[in-house]
């Protein structure tokens, strides 16, 4: 399983990359490889956007489950992956790279200390288990 350290973490499985101001939202590894074969994405925001921490920003479909996709924090959405949603495999193969889906401006700071790093993470995937 792989576990980035340089990232925090939802409970529901989601990522983001901060860096200084902005943050890069994806879903994890973990989520990834419990969906199994992405056929699908939507990214339910645009750019522009004001959203809330906890409000849905994407859906992903596998051959065997749908899953939304939550904001880790709150903020201004800056840009959404456009190719993402013709290329949903993507995120099977590179959940923290290609497989992005927003980019926001972060609202609220101290959203982010209350998210899991990657040993909370990895904890409460081994409380999942």
């Amino acid at each position: 399983m792989n576990i980035p350290s340089d990232l925090k973490y939802t409970k529901n499985d989601e990522w983001i990359r901060v860096e200084g101001t902005q943050g890069t939202i994806g879903i994890t590894d973990y989520a990834q490889s419990q969906l199994s074969d992405i056929v699908f994405v939507e990214i339910l925001v645009n750019e522009g956007d004001e959203v809330k921490q906890g409000e849905t920003c994407a859906t992903v479909e596998s051959v065997k489950a749908a899953a939304d996709v939550y904001m880790p924090v709150s903020g201004k959405v800056i840009a959404t992956n456009q190719s993402l949603p013709d290329k949903p495999e993507t995120i099977n193969s590179d959940p923290y790279g290609e497989a992005w889906m927003v980019k926001i401006e972060i609202t609220n700071p101290s959203e982010v200390d209350q998210l899991l790093d990657a040993a909370a993470y990895q904890a409460h995937l081994a409380e999942k288990e």
